[in-house]
């Protein structure tokens, strides 16, 4: 037998750059697909449609059926709803590393994500929509200074804007499309899980200190360092806290803020591997090992 064939999707963004890295290393075949042309190292990459594209999911299983994919591992925040809704469409004998329809949902949507949190015991940041109040003093009253605005679905920075006055908003653009937060302005910490599909056992939870930002105060880690032991243990509780409360399975990959108490918050929940999944490569063991023991152990 040989060894699993994986596709990556979105393999010439950070994520996916990172999980193909990691997959050339074990001698694993990977093949990418990415709306732009790009060229990844040790991989194959093929071009697909937008996740808005009706005809993204019809490329992907001709890719899969093509190829000979036993697991596919998207990295697209815009496609897990889609592709999680179809993974019981594909071959039985392809694992789709993504969560149920539901979880993902939750966790796609940035409001929905603190609603569920927040409900379930899980400790956010203070939040509320635009049309929650009057405008922007009252939202400040509310919030604090600064507070956060960004938009309830996108990823990484995409969007995102630190709001100290009338300068960095124009209010009147803002509708319940978009969340406001409380800002912490404490640790930035990107704590990473894998969480076995069929619910036996704690989720694994690595704990990430993000050491830089892209936008300085906000915006995906530009270096991370691993936390060990008691410096992280409250982060690694209330990232496992989030994934329970969605009840996501597979990767998660999560952002955790400290208020000025030094409290750890949750302030999103990404249901995929992210861009930091090479400094806790003993996931990406574990989902091998899970999934395709018999088949490493015979090549």
């Amino acid at each position: 037998m040989s060894t699993p064939t994986v596709l990556v999707t979105g393999v010439g963004g950070p994520a996916g750059r990172a999980l193909a890295a990691q997959f050339s290393a074990r001698g694993i075949a990977v093949v990418g697909t990415d709306m732009m042309e790009v060229r990844v190292p040790g991989s194959l990459v093929l071009p697909i449609p937008a996740a808005s594209d009706p005809a993204m999911l019809g490329a992907l299983r001709r890719i899969v059926d093509e190829y000979g994919i036993d697991l596919v591992i998207p990295t697209v925040s815009e496609e897990l709803p889609a592709v999680s809704l179809a993974a019981a469409a594909f071959p039985d004998h392809v694992l789709l590393l993504v969560a149920e329809p539901g979880p993902v949902a939750l966790a796609n949507d940035k409001l929905l994500t603190a609603w569920t949190l927040a409900d379930r015991g899980v400790p956010v940041p203070r939040f509320m929509q635009p049309g929650d109040c009057g405008g922007l003093e009252a939202a400040f009253g509310a919030l604090g200074r600064p507070f956060i605005a960004k938009p309830r679905v996108s990823r990484g920075g995409r969007g995102v804007v630190v709001v100290r006055s009338d300068h960095d908003l124009d209010w009147a653009s803002l509708d319940d499309t978009w969340i406001l937060q409380e800002f912490a302005p404490g640790t930035e910490y990107a704590p990473v899980t894998y969480r076995a599909a069929d619910r036996s056992g704690t989720a694994q939870t690595i704990v990430l200190e993000k050491t830089g930002l892209a936008g300085g105060e906000i915006g995906n880690a530009t270096g991370v360092r691993r936390v060990f032991g008691p410096e992280g243990r409250d982060v690694a509780e209330v990232a496992l806290a989030a994934v329970n409360a969605l009840d996501l399975l597979g990767p998660a990959d999560i952002d955790v803020r400290r208020l000025p108490d030094g409290r750890p918050v949750v302030l999103e929940v990404n249901a995929r591997f992210g861009a930091n999944s090479e400094a806790a490569p003993e996931l990406l063991d574990e989902v091998l090992a899970q999934h395709f023991r018999h088949t490493l152990r015979a090549a």
